[in-house]
């Protein structure tokens, strides 16, 4: 990378970041509902709770692992300023951690920018809601994970664990680990530092585990790809509503236990799909356990009962991941999800009130993003399965990798 390249990197950083701040701060005014309100009424109020030395026990909305705590938590690392204040310059802080690996392992020798660029013009695409959820911290502890995965398997591992503590989705990272040592070196750790911090969460603090039950009356959340049912539904008679329920605006009446029902067929199909690419995936490149990890957290995301915003802070963070490699074929999928991530923008906050009215405006924009996903998520299997699945009939597991560098040899000469 050259210094011009990099300037040119921190500079709009520096500018879009900027404009998050002035957001959330509420200096520059974004339509629709106010998205700061989780942090200033929500998470602060668990932080009064967390304080005490128990997790929200009788609070339905607290729906995340122990560790999520943490992050609730971490404004009294700034005391001086006002939680909400202080969550957003911290929310803003992992954003250039996030932004400084990728910048780093950038330069390192067979890697490339365009990781960085993702990272840096995805984030602002999503608009204020990217500072305003802890999402932000969870992906800077799961890229740190993918990039230090490549030469510390242990390390990827200790960090995934502890990222999916922080909100489950991280476990996904330990997906594409090499056979062998990596794999065994990566999971053991991630047992070892997943078990010891539930212990010592479980000792210190009440109610560690509850989150496990407060999931399971959950509805299907409107912007969902189940929810195209409903909203279509709607115009043809179908008697129920929208309510906040369990944290989200969901959908209640008629069926919604059934499309639920069937979200989470959908979601263990995925599951099936990826245990099938474990076990036939014999090429491993540098890249596979960024890109793995990346359809990975597609699959769950995509076929997921809830699709909230902020989640495309995870696929924005993980598909920057992927294109710090230079043999990493997720270029086009991670163009897909950028674009997904400024159509969110649009649906929540901007249009959330139409998205909500099922109305001809609002479920456009939920087609539209949502098929933004799902081309993403098929488009980005389809391409993890042909990179590092061998061709039937070929005996060795390595022959795939070789035979296309073979190939791009051949071409380049």
């Amino acid at each position: 990378m050259t210094v011009t390249g990099r300037t040119n990197l921190i500079a709009v950083w520096a500018l879009t970041r900027a404009v998050l701040l002035l957001c959330v701060f509420k200096v520059l005014a974004v339509p629709g509902p106010d998205v700061t309100s989780d942090v200033s009424v929500i998470y602060q109020g668990w932080y009064e709770i967390l304080r005490t030395g128990t997790f929200p026990l009788d609070d339905i909305t607290w729906q995340y692992p122990p560790a999520a705590a943490l992050a609730v938590l971490s404004p009294a690392l700034l005391p001086f300023l006002g939680y909400a204040a202080a969550f957003f310059v911290l929310a803003c802080l992992a954003d250039a951690l996030v932004t400084g690996l990728l910048l780093y392992a950038g330069q390192r020798p067979g890697k490339r920018l365009a990781g960085a660029w993702v990272w840096v013009a995805g984030v602002p695409l999503l608009g204020p809601t990217a500072y305003a959820r802890y999402d932000v911290m969870v992906t800077a502890v799961a890229v740190a994970a993918l990039l230090a995965g490549a030469r510390r398997p242990r390390v990827l591992g200790a960090l995934a664990a502890f990222g999916a503590l922080l909100k489950v989705w991280p476990v996904l990272l330990l997906a594409g680990t090499a056979r062998g040592h990596a794999t065994r070196a990566a999971w053991t750790a991630a047992g070892v530092a997943g078990g010891a911090l539930v212990v010592a969460l479980c000792a210190t603090m009440p109610g560690a585990l509850a989150f496990l039950t407060f999931q399971r009356d959950r509805g299907t959340e409107v912007e969902s790809l189940g929810a195209l049912v409903f909203h279509a539904a709607r115009h043809f008679g179908w008697r129920g509503e929208v309510l906040l329920n369990y944290g989200s605006v969901e959908f209640v009446g008629p069926y919604v236990p059934l499309v639920s029902t069937a979200a989470m067929g959908l979601t263990a199909v995925a599951f099936g799909w990826l245990l099938v690419w474990r076990v036939r995936a014999g090429g491993f490149r540098a890249s596979t356990p960024c890109d793995a990890a990346f359809a990975a957290v597609l699959l769950f995301t995509t076929t997921s009962r809830v699709i909230s915003p902020q989640y495309l802070v995870w696929l924005v963070g993980l598909a920057a991941a992927c294109l710090v490699f230079r043999g990493s074929r997720m270029g086009r999928p991670a163009l897909l999800v950028l674009a997904a991530t400024g159509v969110t923008f649009l649906e929540f906050p901007v249009w959330f009130s139409h998205v909500v009215s099922s109305d001809s405006l609002g479920v456009p924009l939920l087609v539209a993003r949502n098929g933004l996903l799902v081309a993403a998520t098929l488009l980005a299997c389809r391409r993890l399965w042909q990179d590092t699945v061998p061709a039937a009939g070929s005996r060795d597991p390595n022959a795939l990798p070789a035979q296309r560098a073979a190939a791009a040899k051949q071409l380049a000469s």
